[in-house]
């Protein structure tokens, strides 16, 4: 056994910290709390962010932009380089993806379908969305799109 091999690694475990177990510990009576005021209570201490009564940062910043995100279209992508993992004369779909794991989730709105990368087989794909490269390779390989 050499000492590479002790497990766990030496130094990379440290026991708890035991406190209010008396004053041999160094951590006893008030168990590193201090003596009086809001953080040596139980349940005491402030809330994230808050700047002890002054206007906090986050309110004093302005607020900017659009949000648009209650209403965007989400779709499951893929690119046209996962596609070349099927085999040769597939009809692909959506639920086909799920089963073969190249998508682990489908989204409301269905496949949307990438140019990136490049695609070699024939293969009939059905998506709702293609962008113009990825319909050019899929037809330039051979294969056909349908748009569902």
């Amino acid at each position: 056994m050499n000492i590479h091999e002790l497990s766990p690694a030496p130094n990379s475990t440290k026991k708890a910290r035991r406190v209010g177990r008396g004053i041999g510990s160094g951590l006893g009576k008030t168990s590193g709390r201090g003596q009086k005021g809001q953080n040596s209570r139980s349940g005491g201490g402030v809330r994230i962010g808050f700047e002890g009564g002054q206007i906090p940062l986050i309110r004093r910043l302005p607020r900017r932009g659009f949000n648009n995100y209650e209403f965007r279209k989400q779709y499951t992508i893929v690119n046209v380089c996962d596609l070349d993992k099927l085999e040769d004369g597939t009809v692909v779909d959506i639920a086909l993806l799920k089963d073969k794991g190249i998508v682990s989730k489908i989204e409301k709105f269905g496949l949307k379908i990438l140019g990136n990368g490049e695609l070699t087989k024939k293969l009939t794909v059905k998506a709702a969305v293609f962008t113009k490269t990825a319909q050019e390779k899929i037809e330039k390989a051979g294969g056909k799109i349908e748009v569902l």
